[in-house]
């Protein structure tokens, strides 16, 4: 590798410094204050690192990895959101015994895993990227090991990746028997003279699909979720929701991009069944649920069917509508999970309905953040959420793809129900003898911090469905770059 090389790594290398020098403390002495600091610092240094990229136009790092300016948007997305949760996390853990410094370098982990993810052009960085991602989310999931839940959700997940990374790894080997290649451009050269894609490579696909599936949490790979994200910690379920998918959707988008797969009519046609089944089983389940934490789980599996929607329209409007719908959902999900952290004690997360009866009367900010947050995802006009959901459309209509538009406008209907029954649950009135008085013990400082990071966001997400204008600038001039 050259000198050149190295600085376009930069970010990953920032991170990964970080992760040995964190190391190095608690190898010294256990310091929460700490590793929270040296965590936070490092994500802003790595989306410093990342403006001198921003003209980079399509630079190769051997075969394995390319920086580009999708890369460098989705990157500083991630970086930007980590950094977002592990503010929240301070807050979280601070008011906990368990030791915390280790959980630290997991997210730092966790996130270097997820930017590999969309720089990867080979099969082999790939699974790295996937790998570093789920084995550092194996230990972030079961952190709290005290916790009733917790050590279920951890071994649920373990072992569900575990099946999903086998028909990863089965399906690569059948495209590599069918191409000869795991380079990306490679296969999208190899595919090009057929005109109808080989039983084999067909197969090599599905069984790639599964894969991604599970980690996206779409339906039929669904199962998971529910159950780890009410037994993970609020702010690593905000991680899996938001960085997690958000690498993993990077990396589609841009095999995707090279190979031309919407070209292809089968490939096509399992996409859009499971975005139908993820919109409708997605809403239909959330409508059944009273746990905050599996409401916004299944929101999630719809919200995933509605990006398929603009994944499939397979052209650069659609890759702009899904980059868009992303930044909305990412501030969204951190926003939602981050009032869900705040709110909690040390026994357990706020995740019953319960804990948000008459919200606004005890805590009007809060309510206000979290209300916020639900209309966003519900797609109410004046948010970012409404500007995402109407791009995605747009890039539906744009293609002429008329049944997945149509679901994606009636299954938003249905999940404006669970939304607005939170809503309302946190605006009922008080009752003195039922009330629920605030969980937090933190210091004032600290709980003035997570109410600023909480802030920061609801203005954000208003600003985003006012002014959209900035933010689509900035997409289509790095997302030009994705096109191969």
């Amino acid at each position: 590798m050259t000198l050149t090389d190295f600085q376009h790594l930069m970010p990953l290398l920032i991170l990964t410094f970080a992760v040995l020098v964190s190391m190095l403390v608690i190898a010294v002495g256990r310091n929460h204050k700490i590793m929270y600091v040296i965590t936070a610092l490092s994500f802003l240094a790595a989306f410093v690192s990342l403006f001198e990229l921003r003209d980079v136009g399509r630079y190769t790092i051997g075969p394995l990895l390319v920086m580009d300016g999708f890369g460098v948007f989705y990157i500083g997305m991630m970086l930007l959101t980590a950094l977002l949760i592990s503010m929240l996390s301070y807050a979280y853990f601070e008011q906990r015994e368990e030791r915390k410094e280790e959980y630290y370098i997991l997210l730092l982990l966790a996130t270097i895993g997820a930017c590999v993810l969309v720089i990867s052009t080979h099969f082999a960085s790939l699974f790295l990227g996937l790998e570093i991602l789920s084995v550092s989310l194996y230990g972030l999931i079961a952190y709290l090991r005290t916790r009733e839940r917790s050590d279920e959700a951890g071994i649920k997940y373990l072992i569900l990746a575990a099946f999903s990374s086998a028909f990863l790894l089965f399906g690569m080997a059948l495209v590599y028997a069918s191409t000869g290649t795991m380079e990306f451009a490679g296969i999208a050269t190899a595919i090009a003279s057929f005109t109808e894609l080989p039983l084999l490579l067909l197969t090599g696909f599905g069984m790639m699909i599964v894969g991604i599936g599970f980690k996206l949490s779409v339906v039929p790979f669904h199962m998971w979720a529910p159950d780890v994200y009410e037994g993970a910690p609020a702010p690593v379920t905000a991680f899996i929701a938001s960085v997690s998918k958000g690498g993993v959707l990077g990396v589609l988008i841009r095999f995707f991009m090279e190979v031309d797969g919407f070209r292809y009519p089968t490939l096509v046609l399992i996409f859009t069944i499971v975005a139908i089944a993820s919109m409708l089983a997605g809403n239909l389940l959330a409508l059944l649920q009273r746990n905050v934490k599996r409401i916004l789980a299944y929101s999630s599996i719809a919200h995933l069917g509605y990006l398929l929607v603009a994944f499939l329209a397979g052209n650069q409007m659609g890759v702009e509508a899904v980059t868009f719908y992303l930044v909305a959902y990412f501030i969204t999900t951190v926003g939602a999970f981050g009032v869900v952290a705040m709110l909690s004690d040390t026994e357990r997360d706020a995740e019953q309905l319960e804990d948000y009866r008459a919200l606004f009367w005890r805590r009007p900010w809060t309510a206000a953040v979290f209300t916020a947050m639900l209309l966003s995802l519900a797609g109410i006009p004046l948010t970012a959420g409404f500007v995402g959901k109407f791009y995605i459309l747009a890039a539906g209509v744009n293609t002429q793809l008329w049944l997945l538009v149509v679901m994606l406008a009636l299954n938003s209907v249905i999940g404006l129900f669970y939304y607005i029954r939170i809503v309302a649950v946190m605006f009922q009135q008080q009752e003195a003898e039922t009330a629920i008085q605030p969980r937090s013990r933190l210091r004032p400082s600290i709980y003035l911090a997570s109410v600023g990071t909480l802030t920061v966001l609801a203005l954000l997400l208003v600003y985003i469905g006012v002014y959209p204008s900035g933010l689509l600038q900035i997409i289509q001039g790095l997302i030009a770059t994705a096109a191969p």
